[in-house]
């Protein structure tokens, strides 16, 4: 007899029936969120990959020559992913330390801690409106790049500030004491002990802002704009940013907008959302692998 049958074998016939009816809703339940989840990649996948090729991935979309393609999208994508990441990696890391290792104040911390977990949880029209008055508007930077990586930071520098912490949290206490006694000043603590110990967090954390960036739609509608044009990238570093102040595009989830509601072309956004799909699946991916790989060494360690 197994240990399910062992366990119920002394309950009244109620709760024996009870118990039948939870677990068979329970199985149900599991069946047919993975069914789902099974049909709803299959049909992606099937509308999505006969429009896919090496062409439309790596050309303009043209009315004349009647190409399509989603380059400038990628780059627009790729160019809005570094710009969100220069500003909150030192921003949301930094302040992740600050608030654990040296703000004293607990009632502030308290406070400020709410705050980042209620801007978590708010939906992103919201920053999308903020982001249109405030940096568009009133910092004068208009429809452009820069002012939806601007936008995006609001959005992700919660998360990555709240991940950060609890990374940093997980680190004993002893780690932080034995560095002190040994003669290290705090920041040394901080820099060799304490930071290489909560690295796998705060790589996930970053990981998962990445995915999170690359989902959004509605901020970047509203501040980076829809244009489907190759835009002049630059080939410096100078020229990069210059670009993200004059330049404005769509990215991959508003070109997939564009496609779908605008010209009607259900194959294309089908073959965008396979590609969205599969950069999620790679994203969580990376974030797993970076998080057991950094758990294992700091075991040996």
């Amino acid at each position: 007899m197994n240990e399910h049958g062992s366990i119920t074998q002394g309950l009244s016939p109620r709760r024996k029936a009870y118990d039948i009816t939870m677990r068979t809703l329970l199985y149900a339940s599991a069946v047919l969120i993975c069914a789902l989840l099974v049909f709803l990649i299959g049909y992606i996948l099937y509308r999505g990959i006969p429009s896919l090729s090496w062409q439309f991935l790596t050309s303009e979309e043209s009315v004349i020559k009647d190409i399509e393609g989603i380059l400038p999208a990628i780059l627009n994508t790729v160019y809005v992913i570094i710009a969100t990441l220069i500003f909150i990696l030192p921003l949301g890391v930094g302040s992740a330390i600050y608030l654990t290792e040296y703000a004293t104040n607990k009632r502030l911390v308290a406070v400020i801690e709410f705050a980042t977990e209620t801007l978590s949880g708010m939906p992103s029209i919201i920053f999308a409106l903020v982001g249109v008055i405030v940096f568009c508007e009133l910092f004068g930077l208009g429809i452009s790049l820069i002012a939806g990586a601007f936008s995006l930071v609001m959005m992700t520098l919660p998360t990555v500030i709240r991940t950060t912490q609890e990374s940093l949290k997980t680190v004993p206490q002893s780690y932080r004491e034995g560095s002190l006694a040994l003669g290290s000043g705090k920041w040394h603590m901080i820099r060799t002990v304490v930071l290489p110990s909560s690295v796998d967090g705060i790589v996930t954390g970053c990981i998962l802002a990445i995915g999170r960036i690359v989902g959004e739609s509605a901020i970047l509608m509203f501040t980076a704009g829809m244009s489907m044009f190759m835009q002049n990238y630059g080939s410096s570093v100078t020229e990069f940013f210059k670009n993200l102040f004059d330049s404005s595009g769509a990215t991959l989830t508003v070109a997939l907008y564009v496609y779908a509601k605008e010209q009607g072309e259900f194959g294309v956004a089908f073959a965008i959302a396979a590609i969205l799909m599969v950069l999620a699946f790679l994203i969580n991916l990376s974030a797993s692998l970076v998080s057991k790989y950094y758990g294992r060494k700091n075991r040996i360690g």
